[in-house]
């Protein structure tokens, strides 16, 4: 990415409404959400003092959906940490610190345990006056958060606090004498646990076992009645215990139940209106296991991305979605969304161990159905997108998406995935079509474009076809390079299975599918990646490390195990999910070097300017991603002379399987832009690449960046009037496909596109239709069509076993010849850059009949005609150290390719 536009910040739109239907060829907007229910009325007893958060603007209440029937609920205040309790001064359920200590972490199990019987208060608690100060302290005033066995403390016959958030429950049965009864919860717990400001919330809430029985605790605000409604069983009446609290017990065995609660809605047409039922989400396991956990922790869940984010769930019968999330810092974690009205307190997660993974099952969730994250900071409530979705709204909209892949790949798929895992992309050929998908034809979807795509990209002959970034972007003017969601195809196209059904049709048509990863720095967008804890988590901490100026961005800390997990499990998620076949990795002289880009920098352990921890995250990057997906490629985009790109990470080189060939692509095009009179006096501009040539395994991109901003297209940077411009570009691309290396050539340059690139249009489709714009189309195609069937073109790349020099000191005449081969075939390539036809005698390996491959001065392609007349016969006569020799004419401004006849 050596030329990028500064990310623009794009209007951030309301994540509540429903996405707007999108613009033609934006793909399908996010199904439906079924329509909400009426609008709940708050029930006081007589003379009640109205709740706090009961004055202020109702909210919207949620779109409900078979089996998961919460009401919504107006909105606490924005909320700042409350000093008074835990929530922010831990880790989320650890023991607050003294000042300056550490937290400590609390049971972070998540796991329900039976409360000890005898618990008792603190000895020497006491209160303070403060809000939330109903926490037990110590003598020396610390508050103390108690453990999973202190939760619930108190006698069975402890008086039951008031809701003040609902009506008293009329006309309950009076417990029996030694029946049991769930142990009162501290105010201040409750509190916490109401306000879905709890880190361990299914130590509360849910079933738990209690002498002679099982208790149920259960959170539903506003309701005036509670009640779990058993399989196998008679219904068990809950009580209020106030703060929208419900609990009861039984001596029975509980079994599989739903809550049921009773709501007094203003316009209720029935009362079947005003009951809603639901399955608990705090009577579920934890969806994550230990052994992932673990792995997630040493970084190396190399399929992180089915553990993390939302997945659509069966659990016990019931059907839902597990979200887990990473947040080590947050005091609490919220999950909301369409399926509980976007309100929060009834859905808090739990913090499942040291590491910060927080996890929750909601049943009911339904695919199509948008999410994000409330996390509690030091600063209070923020919103996050998920950063493992799957799936998002359409920009400008933020929200993530559950979905839940259904496509089931063809046949061609598979046997184009057999094929490559059978092979490398070094011992076959290779010629890219780069394409930036929203303006190749702008308007079509993922699928729309699959046969007009398919069809061009077969007429000439390209073997791979490699898009700018396809994760999930916010500003279209970054082209894709500034990514908020890695693991979620931009939702511009359509859904994830339609860019399957793109990859699917594309591998069916015999066309391999690169695709541009950025994994060097992430956009700064609240909503996103950036301190997605209220800290840096992605990003390095130290802003030396962890910005990107030039950009505007941030850098991974790419010493950290989790966020290195998150990036090579995104790579890998990539080829898995997706069946891509390669990946160019953007910017990587970013991620390599300290100082790139930098007046202020921080050295490494060694005071050097090497990013050992990028090495390290690089190189462990191509090595697994070449061990899981034979026959894939890892390309660099890395325009310096870092050494071993393209060795093996056994030999201590980064492991990549191509490298962009940066220079020649800086020289040749300074030469050419050049006017033919002056060109003899840069020769070495033309020359000097193949000193290095097969020094790494290259592949020669004139790309997007070389033809926007003012760089002008490859034919805009030609010298001339219109017909020496389109000979020059003849000669060029003629000059390219014959370089030791692999080719890759942007949209629009196959015709010779007058105008450079913009992503705000779609291409000149129009001047293809010009005989000389055509011509250099006809052109491309006929010399994927010679590279495809010569072995000599592209069997030996990246040695110089497969080169040989004819002529490379004719400087006068702007002219080179060189020899391409393989076993016995040989191919000769001869190029003239000059404004004049060359003839003269250049030197053969063996004397014969030569054949004209090639002419770009051919007529068909728009030239005029100056060539051999089809073939020169060579003679045994010696000449610059080869046997043989011939006479031959090398046309102006063109190039001509001789092969032996048979």
């Amino acid at each position: 990415m050596t030329d990028r536009d500064p990310k623009g910040n794009p209007p951030m739109g309301s994540d509540r409404p429903n996405p707007a239907t999108p613009a033609r060829g934006q793909g399908p907007s996010v199904p439906p959400v079924p329509p909400p229910p009426p609008p709940v009325t708050r029930v006081r007893a007589p003379g009640a003092v109205p709740a706090n958060d009961e004055t202020g603007p109702r909210y919207e209440p949620r779109a409900s959906a078979p089996g998961e029937d919460l009401p919504g609920a107006a909105p606490a205040a924005p909320e700042t940490p409350d000093r008074g309790v835990e929530e922010s001064a831990t880790l989320a359920g650890g023991e607050r610190p003294e000042s300056g200590g550490a937290p400590t972490s609390g049971t972070g199990t998540g796991a329900h345990v039976a409360p000890t019987p005898d618990a008792t208060p603190t000895p020497g608690a006491q209160t303070s006056a403060d809000d939330g100060a109903d926490a037990p302290l110590s003598e020396g005033g610390r508050h103390v958060v108690p453990t999973a066995a202190e939760l619930v403390e108190g006698t069975p016959d402890a008086p039951t606090a008031a809701p003040d958030d609902a009506a008293p429950t009329a006309g309950t049965a009076p417990v029996p004498a030694g029946a049991p009864r769930p142990a009162p919860v501290e105010e201040w717990l409750r509190r916490q646990v109401a306000e879905g400001r709890w880190s361990q919330p299914h130590d509360v809430l849910g079933p738990h076992p209690v002498d002679g029985g099982t208790s149920v605790r259960v959170v539903r605000h506003l309701a005036t009645a509670v009640r779990l409604v058993r399989l196998d069983g008679d219904d068990i009446e809950l009580e209020s215990e106030g703060d929208g609290l419900w609990a009861g017990a039984t001596a029975d065995t509980l079994g599989r139940y739903r809550v049921e609660a009773d709501y007094d809605l203003d316009d209720a047409s029935d009362a079947d209106d005003a009951t809603w039922t639901t399955d608990d989400a705090y009577r579920f396991p934890p969806t994550i296991g230990e052994l992932d956990l673990h792995l997630f922790g040493e970084g190396r869940d190399e399929q992180l991305w089915q553990h993390l984010g939302a997945h659509v769930r069966t659990v016990d019968g019931v059907d839902g979605v597990a979200f887990t999330v990473w947040a080590p810092r947050a005091t609490a974690v919220r999950v909301i969304g369409d399926f509980e009205g976007w309100e929060g307190r009834t859905t808090a997660m739990r913090r499942l161990n040291d590491l910060g993974v927080w996890e929750l099952f909601w049943p009911g969730a339904l695919e199509g159905q948008r999410y994000k994250f409330q996390i509690l900071t030091d600063g209070g409530w923020v919103e996050r997108a998920d950063p493992f979705a799957r799936r998002t709204e359409v920009p400008p909209l933020t929200a993530s998406v559950i979905t839940d892949s259904r496509y089931e790949w063809s046949e061609g798929d598979r046997a184009w995935m057999d094929q490559r895992a059978a092979t490398t992309t070094h011992d076959k050929p290779m010629s890219v079509y780069e394409v930036h998908l929203g303006s190749w034809r702008p308007g079509l979807s993922y699928r729309e474009v699959a046969d007009q795509l398919i069809g061009h990209v077969q007429y000439l002959g390209f073997t791979h076809v490699e898009f700018l970034p396809l994760s999930e972007h916010p500003f279209g003017g970054s082209w894709g390079y500034q990514v908020t969601g890695y693991y979620a195809p931009t939702a511009r196209f359509g859904s994830p299975d339609d860019l399957r059904y793109l990859i699917d049709r594309l591998h069916s048509a015999g066309i391999g599918v690169i695709m541009d990863w950025v994994p060097g720095h992430f956009p700064k967008d609240e909503w996103a990646l950036a301190k997605f804890d209220g800290h840096a988590l992605f990003e390095h901490p130290d802003p030396r490390r962890g910005e990107q100026l030039d950009w505007g961005t941030y850098v991974f800390d790419f010493g950290q195990p989790q966020v290195r997990n998150f990036l090579v499990a995104n790579a890998l998620y990539w080829m898995e999910e997706f069946h891509i076949d390669g990946l160019r990795v953007d910017a990587v002289a970013s991620i390599l070097y300290l100082d790139y880009s930098r007046t202020e920098w921080l050295p490494n352990i060694h005071g050097g300017r090497e990013n050992l921890e990028a090495i390290s995250f690089l190189q462990e990057t191509n090595a697994t991603a070449y061990k899981r997906y034979p026959g894939i490629v890892m390309i660099a985009e890395e325009s310096t002379s870092w050494p071993g790109v393209t060795q093996p990470t056994s030999a201590g080189g980064l492991g990549f399987g191509q490298k962009w060939n940066m220079g020649w692509m800086h020289d040749s095009l300074e030469y050419v832009q050049r006017d033919p009179a002056y060109r003899a006096y840069h020769h070495d501009e033309l020359t000097f690449s193949f000193v290095y040539a097969f020094s790494e395994q290259f592949t020669l991109p004139i790309s997007h960046d070389e033809v926007v901003h003012g760089k002008g297209s490859l034919y805009g940077k030609m010298p001339g009037d219109e017909w020496q411009k389109l000979a020059n570009v003849r000669a060029y691309l003629s000059f390219m496909w014959a370089h030791p290396g692999k080719q890759l050539l942007f949209m629009g340059q196959e015709f010779a596109q007058v105008a450079e690139w913009s992503e705000e249009r779609g291409l000149d489709w129009w001047q293809a239709d010009d005989p000389g714009h055509n011509g250099v189309q006809r052109l491309v195609a006929e010399l994927n069509r010679v590279y495809r069937e010569t072995p000599a073109l592209w069997t030996h790349d990246a040695t110089a076993d497969g080169f040989e020099w004819i002529e490379g000191g004719d400087a006068p005449h702007s002219t080179i010849g060189f020899l391409r081969k393989a076993g016995d075939e040989r191919l000769a390539v001869f190029v003239n850059f000059s404004g004049v036809p060359v003839e003269r005698r250049f030197g053969l390996p063996t004397a014969g009949e030569w054949v004209e491959v090639l002419n770009t001065d051919a007529t068909e392609y728009g030239g005029s005609g100056v060539g051999n007349l089809g073939s020169v016969t060579a003679e045994e006569t010696p000449w610059a150290g080869r046997p043989a020799s011939a006479h031959l004419v090398v046309p102006p401004l063109g190039a001509v390719w001789l092969r032996l006849a048979d």
